[in-house]
């Protein structure tokens, strides 16, 4: 192992030592812990930003998660990714009997132990997830959130070849190894970028001798990277959604309202109130049906589909949002939800039985069913002419 996933480079007056680890493997936690004991170097630098340092070392971190501000701030998909992702991880590691990020945890407590700096030397995943996202066509984003759940639903057997695969992958390539053919752009983001933003971040860091631990994955791209200038601002800036994204955002409206009109202007009184009773009737009863499939609240699949007739026609509003919010205050999620979250992640039974999970869910049903009663009614509004 210490062949294949250690290696020495130079940078200037600088020794860097990269360690290539698996985060699942007990052998990748025994080699981090024997390298950084034998060279003792200034500086350690992990493959960690600080959203997931502090996830792996502030225990009680989950337990205050604010889910209304996460709404508010419309960052519901990307806590379900990360979720979803984690989950795949802390199945495997399950099985295996070892903590996710155990390496890079014994990295952390080695360096504290020898007094050396610590290095978070990863990019916000935030950031990663939500470029790989804007990256992605619109049928591409329907295809990975498939490829996501069917992660969740099945959970397959893994065997010892499957292991030592896994052992030459990141954390966030394991979740999506099988669909890189699939995904091109996801390869770019996940891996391509964050090579060369860790390379950065190693070679710049304090200190002659330098250990750095990163996934296996990462090793051959980081030392090719080393010395290499970035401009970091380059590949750290959250792209603005699609042009057709938008568009189609405020195009649909658009058509609603000039039909709505249209039917007043050329069939008449009966055919525009027509026209408009069946709009708020269609859109009200699909986003009611998102919540009540959920079981949400009475309250909420009510305010789901009060909301609906009027977020459908706002670009920047959403039925799901307002589910949510209304669920969230009359739902409070408990100490024990946040307690049982990281292992009710693991199934797809515990995401739905979860109060903050099921939330989440909830949002995005309500938002789909919504945007299915969208298209639904157009034809039929069509009728009153």
């Amino acid at each position: 192992m210490d062949q294949d996933n250690v290696s020495r480079h130079r940078l200037g007056e600088k020794e860097i030592i990269l360690v290539g680890t698996a985060h699942i493997s007990r052998e990748s936690v025994e080699l981090v812990e024997r390298i950084i004991d034998e060279e003792k170097p200034d500086t350690v630098c992990v493959e960690l930003c600080r959203a997931r340092y502090q996830a792996m070392t502030q225990q009680d971190l989950w337990q205050e998660t604010d889910i209304i501000k996460i709404i508010r701030q419309k960052q519901t998909s990307l806590l379900i990714a990360q979720w979803l992702m984690a989950s795949f991880q802390n199945r495997i590691a399950e099985r295996l009997r070892i903590r996710p990020g155990e390496d890079m945890l014994a990295a952390i407590r080695k360096a504290e132990e020898i007094g050396a700096r610590l290095v978070l030397a990863d990019r916000e995943i935030r950031v990663t997830l939500t470029r790989t996202w804007r990256g992605l066509s619109f049928w591409g984003k329907i295809r990975l959130i498939q490829e996501l759940l069917a992660s969740l639903l099945f959970s397959p057997e893994v065997g010892e070849e499957e292991i030592e695969a896994l052992k030459k992958q990141d954390v966030l390539e394991t979740a999506i190894a099988d669909m890189k053919d699939k995904f091109p752009s996801i390869k770019e983001t996940i891996i391509d970028e964050r090579d060369r933003w860790l390379a950065s971040c190693i070679g710049e860091a304090e200190g002659e001798k330098i250990v750095a631990v990163i996934g296996a994955g990462h090793r051959a791209g980081i030392a090719e990277n080393l010395g290499t200038a970035l401009k970091r601002e380059t590949i750290n800036r959250i792209p603005p959604p699609a042009v057709w994204s938008r568009l189609l955002g405020w195009t649909i409206p658009l058509i609603i309202l000039t039909l709505i009109l249209a039917g007043f202007i050329y069939s008449g009184n009966k055919a525009g109130l027509g026209m408009l009773v069946s709009w708020v009737a269609i859109t009200a009863a699909f986003s009611g049906l998102g919540a009540l499939v959920m079981l949400a609240h009475p309250a909420t699949i009510i305010a789901s589909a009060l909301a609906a007739p009027l977020t459908t026609l706002h670009p920047l509003l959403a039925a799901g949002w307002v589910a949510g919010l209304t669920e969230a205050s009359l739902r409070k999620p408990r100490v024990k939800d946040f307690i049982s979250l990281k292992q009710d992640i693991l199934s797809f039974h515990g995401f739905f039985r979860n109060k903050i999970t099921r939330i989440l869910v909830l949002i995005a049903l309500v938002n789909m069913t919504t945007s299915i009663g969208t298209f639904v009614a157009i034809p039929v509004m069509m009728r009153h002419f």
